[in-house]
C-alpha cells in the first residue's frame, strides 16, 4: 500500500513538472505614454481567454501557467487607449514586454471586472469609475467616495465626522478602518471616541487613488475593520503646478497651492527618475450658524519619491495640520419649538476646539529575486486635541451648565513590513504575501468639566501606553483558470496600560489576543462577469481605560462577516456589483468619552444588500446610482427594544455627469438616507433627508474656474442626530429626545485656478 502511494505520489509530481515545463510566463510593466509613470490598476489579459490580472501599484504584471501558443493580450484601463498585441507563447518561455498606453477619453467600455491585483477589492471598477467622475472638494467628500458610505458632521466642521456604513453608526471610526499612505487614520483609546478617524489633514487634490474594502475579508486590516476599510493614497507626482482660491457663502474662504519641484527631471548623478512636490491649503469659514464659528484649518503636505538602485525605490513623506473652531453643537427640537433659539442657534455658544498632527513617513521598496517584492515603511505622528463640549446642558449642573473638556496629547510611532512573491502551486499561479507590524500609541487623555472654557474640575485624566502586534499571511492561488481561491490568516495582540492620576484603583495592565481567518472565493464566469463568495473574522479593540477596568470583559470583539455577490456588465457600457451580506458582532464593552464610563451594548446582527450601477448614456454623459439596505437588531434585547440606534435601513446616493474632455464639466448628484430609529426602543426618530447638489467647471490646459452649489433645493435637514437626555435652563426635569446639528442650507461657491 505505502509503496502504491509512492509510486502515485512520484507520477504526481511528474506529471505537474511536466505540465509546468509545458507552460509560459508573460510579465511586465505598463506605464503612461506621456509622463512615462507606471500606471496601477489596469487590466491585462487574452482575449476570448478566462483569467487575466491587473497591474500593481509599480505598474507591472504578471500571467503564469499560460499554455503555449498564439494569443492576442489586451492592455485597457479607463482614460486609457486600449492595446491589443499578437503574441505566440513558446512552452516553457518567460516573455517580458513593456508597453506605453496613450491617455483617451472615458469610456466604460473599457472597464473590465476580471479580477483586480487584490482580489478582495470586488468594488475596484466601481471605484476607479468613481475617481475619475465626481468632484472631490473637500476631505469630507473623499469619504464620501465609498459606494454607501454617509458622514455627518457636529461640531462647526472641526471635529472628525460621524459615519455610517453598512447598517452602522460607525460613530468617528470604530468599525471603519482609514489610512492614507499607509499612515492609520484611527485613533486607538482617544479621548473622545475608540477608533476617532478625522480625515481633516488630507488636502483632496493631492489624493490620487481610493481603495474599498467592504467587510473583515481582507488581512492587511486588522482593527476597526469590521464594516469595511478605505485606503487612500497621495499623487507621486504632479502633472504641473497649482494655484487656486474659492470664495462662499458665510465667509468661506480657501486658498491652495501646489508646486511641482522636479518636474519630469531626473536625478544629475545616478540618472534615475525621482519626483517632489509640495502642497499646503488654507480654510476660513463662518458657517451658516448664528454663531460665527471662526473655522480656520492650515494643511501642507510635502512628498519625495526616487530611485535609490534599479531595484530600490524610496518614498518620503512630510506633513502638518491644525485647525481651531467655534461649534453650535447639537440642540433640542423643544428649544426651537419654544422660541429660545433659532434653528442655526446653540444653548452654549462656548462649544468648540482646536486640534494638530504632524506625520513623517518614510517607505522603502525592493524588488528582490524570484518575482519577489519587499515593502517597509516606518512613521510618526505627533497629535493635539482639545474638545469643548455639552450635550446635557445644565442637567449635572443647574447653576454653571454641563460643558465638558476632552483633550488627546499623542505620540503614534509605527512599522509595516510586506513580502509579496509570485510563485506557482502544482503549475497554479500562486501570489503569497507575508506581513508584520507594530503601532505605539502612547497619550495623555484627559475629561475635565468646565465652564465657558474654564476648566472647573476633573473627570479622569491618566496616561495610556497602547500597542499592537500583528503578522499575516495571505495566499492568492488560481484553482483554475476561472475560480480563485483567497485565504489567509491574521493574528494581533494588543498590550494596554493605562496610568490614572489621581485614583491608583483604576490603573492598570491587560494584554489580549486574537486570530482572524479569512476564506474567500471568485469565480470569472464570462469576461463580462465575476461571481464571489466571501467571508472573514474580524475585530475593534476597545479604550484602554474600559479595558483597564474590566478586564475579564470582551476586550477584541469578534465580527462575523460574509456575503455573495457579483460584478458584472450586462452591456458594454454598464457596470454592476451586487452583494447580499451578513455581519454578527460579538458582545463588547464600549468606553462612553463624553462620561467617563463604560457600557454594555451586547451582541448585533445585520443583514442587507448592496446595489451599483455605473452607466455611461453618451460619450461624455455618465449616470452612477447606489442603493443600499440594511437590517441591524441587537440580540440580546427583547423584540420592539432591539434597534440599533441611528443604523441606517435605507440609503441611496447618485448623479449625472458631464464630462467634456479639456473643457466643459458638470455634475448633479442627490444622497438620500431614511428616517430609522435614534434609541432602542424606536420612540425617537432620527428624520430622513433628500438633497441636491452641483458642481460645475470648465478646464483649458492654463485655467480652471467653477461653481459649486449645495442643497439646491434649499432643504431643512438634520446632518447629525441623537437621541439625548438633556436638561434647559430653568426646566423642573430633564427630557429624551432628538437633538441635532442642522444641516447646510442653500450654498455657493465659486472657484479658479491656474496651472503652471
Amino acid at each position: 500500500m505505502l509503496r502504491q502511494a509512492l509510486i502515485a505520489g512520484l507520477l504526481l509530481c511528474g506529471a505537474q513538472a511536466s505540465w509546468a515545463q509545458g507552460t509560459a510566463t508573460l510579465r511586465g510593466a505598463v506605464t503612461d505614454s506621456l509622463s512615462g509613470q507606471p500606471l496601477p490598476g489596469l487590466s491585462v489579459a487574452f482575449e476570448a481567454q478566462p483569467g487575466g490580472t491587473a497591474t500593481d501599484a509599480r505598474g507591472q504584471f504578471r500571467l503564469s501557467g499560460v499554455a503555449a501558443g498564439s494569443y492576442m493580450l489586451r492592455v485597457s484601463g479607463l482614460g486609457y487607449r486600449s492595446q491589443r498585441l499578437p503574441l505566440t507563447l513558446a512552452a516553457g518561455e518567460t516573455r517580458t514586454l513593456n508597453l506605453a498606453v496613450p491617455t483617451a477619453a472615458l469610456s466604460l467600455a473599457e472597464v473590465t471586472v476580471r479580477q483586480p491585483q487584490d482580489p478582495n477589492q470586488s468594488l475596484a471598477a466601481i471605484s476607479g469609475i468613481d475617481q475619475a467622475l465626481r468632484p472631490v472638494n473637500s476631505a469630507q467628500d473623499l469619504l464620501r467616495l465609498v459606494p454607501g458610505l454617509f458622514i455627518a458632521q457636529h461640531a462647526g466642521g472641526g471635529k472628525a465626522e460621524q459615519i455610517f456604513l453598512r447598517g452602522f453608526d460607525v460613530d468617528h471610526g470604530t468599525d471603519f478602518a482609514v489610512s492614507i499612505d499607509g499612515l492609520p487614520v484611527n485613533m486607538v483609546s482617544h479621548a473622545h471616541g475608540q477608533g476617532y478617524a478625522d480625515f481633516h489633514f488630507v488636502i483632496p487634490e493631492t489624493v490620487e487613488q481610493l481603495r474599498v474594502y467592504k467587510g473583515p475579508y481582507t488581512a492587511r486590516f486588522g482593527d476597526f475593520a469590521t464594516a469595511g476599510a478605505g485606503e487612500f493614497t497621495t499623487k507621486t507626482r504632479l502633472d504641473h503646478s497649482q494655484v487656486k482660491l474659492e470664495l462662499g457663502r458665510f465667509d468661506t474662504r480657501r486658498a491652495l497651492v501646489m508646486l511641482d519641484l522636479l518636474g519630469n527631471e531626473r536625478h544629475l548623478l545616478s540618472k534615475k527618475p525621482e519626483s517632489a512636490y509640495l502642497a499646503a491649503e488654507y480654510n476660513f469659514t463662518n458657517s451658516y450658524f448664528d454663531q460665527a464659528q471662526h473655522f480656520k484649518r492650515f494643511n501642507g503636505l510635502g512628498k519625495y519619491t526616487g530611485q535609490l538602485t534599479d531595484n530600490t525605490s524610496l518614498t518620503l513623506l512630510g506633513s502638518h495640520f491644525t485647525s481651531n473652531w467655534d461649534a453650535s453643537g447639537q440642540v433640542p427640537e423643544r428649544a426651537i419649538e419654544a422660541g429660545l433659539i433659532s434653528r442655526f442657534g446653540s444653548i452654549d455658544p462656548s462649544e468648540g476646539g482646536r486640534t494638530s498632527r504632524s506625520n513623517a513617513s518614510a517607505i522603502l521598496t525592493t524588488v528582490l529575486p524570484h518575482d519577489a517584492v519587499l515593502r517597509q515603511q516606518a512613521y510618526y505622528s505627533r497629535y493635539r486635541f482639545n474638545l469643548f463640549s455639552n450635550f446635557t446642558f445644565f442637567k449635572e449642573n443647574p447653576e454653571q451648565g454641563d460643558a465638558i473638556q476632552q483633550s488627546d496629547d499623542r505620540h503614534i510611532v509605527g512599522y509595516t513590513g510586506t513580502y509579496d512573491r509570485e510563485g506557482q502551486l502544482a503549475g497554479r499561479a500562486l501570489h503569497s504575501t507575508f506581513g508584520l507590524g507594530t503601532r505605539i500609541d502612547a497619550t495623555d487623555v484627559a475629561l475635565l468639566n468646565a465652564v465657558q472654557r474654564s476648566v472647573t474640575d476633573t473627570v479622569i485624566t491618566g496616561r495610556v501606553n497602547q500597542q499592537n502586534l500583528h503578522a499575516y499571511l495571505d495566499e492568492t492561488l488560481a484553482l483554475t483558470e476561472r475560480l480563485t481561491l483567497n485565504a489567509a490568516l491574521r493574528a494581533d495582540l494588543f498590550l494596554y496600560r493605562f496610568r490614572e492620576d489621581r485614583n491608583p484603583e483604576l490603573s492598570g495592565r491587560a494584554t489580549a489576543g486574537r486570530v482572524s481567518p479569512k476564506l474567500n472565493l471568485y469565480y470569472q464566469l464570462t469576461p463580462a462577469v465575476q461571481l464571489f463568495a466571501r467571508s472573514g473574522f474580524g475585530f475593534h479593540s476597545n479604550d484602554a481605560r474600559g479595558v483597564v477596568r474590566d478586564p475579564g470583559a470582551n476586550v477584541l470583539p469578534r465580527a462575523l462577516g460574509y456575503e455573495l455577490g457579483s460584478t458584472f456588465k450586462p452591456l458594454p457600457n454598464l457596470v454592476v456589483n451586487a452583494a447580499l451580506w451578513a455581519l454578527h458582532l460579538q458582545n463588547e464593552l464600549v468606553y462612553v468619552g463624553d462620561e467617563g464610563t463604560t457600557e454594555n451594548a451586547g451582541r448585533t446582527r445585520r443583514v442587507g444588500a448592496d446595489l451599483a450601477f455605473r452607466y455611461q448614456l453618451s460619450r461624455a454623459v455618465f449616470a452612477d446610482v447606489d442603493l443600499n439596505y440594511n437590517h441591524g437588531r441587537l440580540q440580546d434585547a427583547p423584540d420592539g427594544e432591539n434597534f440599533i440606534p441611528l443604523a441606517p435601513r435605507f440609503t441611496s446616493t447618485g448623479g449625472l455627469t458631464l464630462k467634456q474632455p479639456g473643457g466643459l464639466c458638470a455634475s448633479l448628484r442627490y444622497r438620500h438616507i431614511d428616517t430609522r430609529p435614534a434609541n432602542e426602543d424606536g420612540s425617537i426618530e432620527a428624520k430622513g433627508y433628500f438633497l441636491l447638489d452641483a458642481v460645475l467647471s470648465y478646464t483649458t490646459g492654463r485655467f480652471q474656474v467653477g461653481a459649486t452649489a449645495e442643497n439646491l433645493l434649499n432643504v431643512k435637514w438634520n446632518e447629525a442626530q441623537f437621541a439625548t437626555d438633556s436638561q434647559l435652563r430653568g426646566e423642573a426635569s430633564s427630557v429624551d429626545e432628538l437633538h441635532f446639528t442642522p444641516g447646510t442650507p442653500f450654498y455657493f461657491k465659486l472657484n479658479a485656478s491656474v496651472f503652471f
